[in-house]
């Protein structure tokens, strides 16, 4: 492992490895890599205080390219095992690589368990809406109609709304961001890195060979500024090429509005402690192709102070041996119960 300078200052040239970076030329997991790497120097860890964690997919190949830490794991599985490392070890830095279909196929269970204990993690669901590493097949968030390898005619299947999912699972930070944004990437990356608990965030990721233009028109110049709304907190909800448009609630209802007619006093302003509203925004999840549909939201959706698993379990563990002192594991596991056997 590499370690800092004379001077003991990290860069983000620090947190990269002598691997080849094998994911296809284009693909959106560059930019991602790029942003993680370039905000290490700034959370104030030590590299050998900080361990990337993976699963199974294009992604998670993610921790070969981190010079920190860090585990390849199997299938699903990357946040049960990272909620373990930080049960034994909370002194650390972890992070969960993760992909639409390695988090919320095989591994939903373990993400929703992960979510609700509220382990001081940071989780980055790179979704791009394909299975990218078998070749193409549709994934739990893959839209209706999807023509793919494994569903020529085109899916059936309703897809997950992640950050929906999320909330529902009682996440502690919500937020969601894209690869071709760098700017704002990063931004939140630094949020998410900052937040004491759970902080999730689902990043657009363009699979440029087998979903390319998944989310183009989020991205897109033409686009980009009458289909996304940029989140900030304490601030009026307004979107549009000339910012001349608005969301306000219509009771309970987010309907879109001319600021002609209307003033950035009478719009839906940004709370990021208001669970209502967050799901409401998880919820502007509208075919873009249906007119007057409601633009997608970008930033930092929710933000709450919950107690952490791991500092729950360490006071018990406390508890425990005030109470009854030191344990020994050999007499746990040879129990209370005697068996006599009698010929």
């Amino acid at each position: 492992m590499k370690t800092a300078d004379q001077n003991g200052q990290l860069t983000a040239k620090d947190f990269s490895t002598d691997q080849d970076v094998r994911w296809c030329p284009g693909c959106g997991d560059y930019s991602i890599l790029k942003q993680v790497q370039s905000i290490m120097p700034e959370i104030g860890r030590k590299k050998e205080d900080i361990v990337f964690i993976s699963g199974i997919g294009c992604s998670s190949r993610f921790p070969y390219y981190m010079d920190t830490y860090g585990m390849h794991s199997i299938h699903g599985r990357a946040t049960a095992i990272a909620s373990g490392l930080k049960s034994s070890r909370p002194d650390l830095s972890v992070w969960v690589i993760t992909g639409d279909g390695d988090a919320l196929s095989i591994g939903g269970n373990h993400l929703i368990h992960m979510l609700r204990r509220n382990f001081d993690l940071n989780v980055l669901l790179f979704n791009n809406e394909i299975y990218g590493l078998t070749k193409g097949q549709y994934s739990p968030t893959s839209p209706e109609g999807k023509v793919t390898k494994s569903t020529p005619i085109g899916s059936i299947d309703h897809p997950f709304n992640p950050l929906k999912l999320c909330l529902g699972a009682d996440a502690t930070f919500v937020a969601r961001t894209m690869d071709r944004d760098p700017k704002h990437q990063r931004e939140i990356l630094l949020k998410g890195s900052q937040h004491v608990g759970t902080s999730m965030i689902e990043i657009y990721q363009n699979c440029n060979v087998f979903n390319d233009g998944a989310f183009e028109i989020f991205t897109d110049k033409q686009s980009k500024a009458e289909e996304t709304l940029m989140l900030e907190d304490g601030q009026p909800l307004v979107f549009g090429a000339e910012n001349d448009k608005g969301i306000r609630l219509d009771g309970g209802q987010p309907t879109i509005v001319s600021l002609n007619d209307y003033s950035k006093d009478d719009l839906w302003i940004h709370n990021e402690k208001d669970k209502f509203k967050a799901q409401l925004l998880t919820s502007f999840f509208d075919n873009p192709s249906v007119e007057g549909h409601l633009p997608r939201p970008f930033g930092v959706f929710y933000i709450e102070d919950r107690y952490r698993y791991e500092d729950a379990m360490a006071e018990q563990l406390e508890f425990a041996k005030e109470q009854k002192g030191e344990g020994d594991l050999d007499a746990i596991l040879r129990g209370r119960n005697v068996w006599k056997v009698e010929a």
